[in-house]
């Protein structure tokens, strides 16, 4: 008989990380002086059989082929393979299809928000990379508690972004999950790191959900159909019976 994940000792679940702006002090760019790390924790099953099957149908759909990675800048800017679609209806029926997609994929939101120009102190706060993945990680363990999956292991798979920056990147993951978090115990994740060129549906929906958020928390009061959509994912105060409600600060931490 085939052992299920849960036997193995695996949790349900699946995380997907990206980031949206730069997480250096020094030099804020004025046009987007935020930074924001987000979380998409999926359903495996749900993951396997739903989503990752539509992502690659629109991508034969309209390239011919699935080697396409769906990059939210390059598709704002029309560049490499979003250089191709023969006019404006076509691109606009493409961006529905794929705003389709990522509204009807069950995944769950747990992100951070840096904005950089309100830290009066560089010097206290540190790594941004750093402070908003222990938030992150904090608000993933709530919600295995919730889910009742805190005693099995759940992974977390990082785009790479070079030596320097993964191997730093690891080493302040392990910290956070050996007890350097607000619980003060161990947490059960495993950082898995992967290069762009893997075509992975989850880090890409990552990327593509990361800038709308950060753009809301910069205007809250703009236009922005994109976070419309993403609302109803966020972890949030009054559990999935509350989707939509009661995440600022919750599934949404956004700071000073």
């Amino acid at each position: 008989m085939r052992k299920t994940a849960q036997q193995h000792g695996f949790s349900d679940f699946i995380v997907y990380v990206d980031e949206s702006g730069d997480h250096g002090i020094a030099a804020i760019d004025k046009e987007y002086p935020v930074f924001v790390l987000a979380f998409c924790i999926f359903y495996k099953g749900h993951y396997l059989h739903n989503v990752v099957p539509q992502l690659q149908q629109l991508k034969f759909d309209y390239f011919g082929h699935d080697l396409v990675i769906l990059h939210e800048h390059e598709i704002r800017k029309e560049k490499g393979d979003f250089t191709s679609f023969k006019n404006r209806e076509e691109k606009l029926q493409f961006l529905t299809r794929l705003t389709d997609i990522i509204e009807r994929s069950n995944f769950i939101l747990a992100s951070c928000v840096i904005e950089k120009q309100k830290v009066r102190s560089p010097m206290e706060i540190g790594n941004l990379y750093h402070v908003a993945l222990k938030h992150c990680l904090e608000t993933l363990y709530d919600l295995m508690i919730e889910k009742n999956q805190q005693q099995l292991l759940t992974h977390v798979i990082v785009e790479r972004r070079g030596q320097k920056e993964d191997n730093e990147l690891e080493l302040e993951f392990r910290r956070i999950c050996d007890g350097e978090n607000k619980y003060q115990h161990q947490l059960p994740f495993k950082i898995r790191m992967a290069a762009k060129a893997s075509n992975s549906a989850g880090l890409q929906l990552a990327d593509l959900v990361a800038r709308p958020i950060g753009r809301h928390v910069l205007n809250p009061q703009q236009l922005n159909r994109a976070f419309d959509i993403l609302k109803s994912k966020f972890y949030c105060e009054g559990g999935r019976c509350a989707a939509g409600e009661g995440f600022d600060q919750w599934g949404l931490k956004h700071f000073p």
